[in-house]
């Protein structure tokens, strides 16, 4: 079941970026050890988020792609749009800089 799509509106810097994100996902969950480094600066809850958003989407990118058979270029675009959703989970969570 999917509960929406990327439109054409909107940015259009931004829904090519979530496209580009998005292709990362055809591949298994994991954090490399240059991510682990970058990551530490980050608070554990943001770091939870997004570990998180990597085994969803990753595992949605191979459900979507072998088990319901849909071409690759519809799994990014469902997978973007969740990844979406993750960035703004992130963004309600981050207290914004005086």
């Amino acid at each position: 079941m999917m509960r929406g799509c990327i439109t054409k509106t909107g940015n259009k810097h931004a829904r090519r970026i979530l496209i580009k994100a998005a292709w990362n996902y055809r591949y298994a969950a994991r954090i490399s050890r240059e991510l682990e480094f970058r990551q530490q600066a980050h608070p554990s809850l943001i770091r939870k988020i997004a570990w998180r958003a990597q085994l969803r989407l990753s595992a949605r990118f191979r459900h979507l792609r072998v088990t319901c058979k849909l071409p690759p270029n519809k799994v990014c675009v469902a997978v973007a749009r969740e990844l979406a959703e993750f960035i703004w989970d992130i963004g309600q969570q981050v207290k914004p800089l005086p």
